[in-house]
């Protein structure tokens, strides 16, 4: 699996966890130039706190999208720091 942003692939890998329709990718996949922290985060009532990326390809930023659950619920415990895309980041087979 690829994720790609404004025409730039940012993670690619074959060892993906699919959770609620979402690819969890290891953060091993990411390319770690296209990545930032963010202090955003939310809740969820069944994985815990997510914390989120933000995503630069070409001095753009797409602010907060991509998520991770550092320390989730023991429910989600197979998504432990993997990576979840959205707000136009495309996932696709690679």
């Amino acid at each position: 699996m690829q994720a790609s942003w404004n025409g730039s692939v940012i993670a690619e890998s074959d060892d993906i966890v699919s959770v609620e329709g979402n690819a969890y990718f290891p953060p091993e996949a990411l390319r770690s130039e296209c990545f930032q922290p963010s202090s955003h985060r939310t809740v969820c009532g069944w994985k815990g706190e997510a914390h989120y990326y933000n995503v630069v390809v070409d001095g753009q930023v797409n602010a907060n999208a991509a998520w991770f659950y550092p320390d989730p619920k023991p429910a989600a415990d197979e998504i432990r720091g993997r990576v979840a895309f959205w707000k136009g980041v495309k996932v696709s087979a690679g």
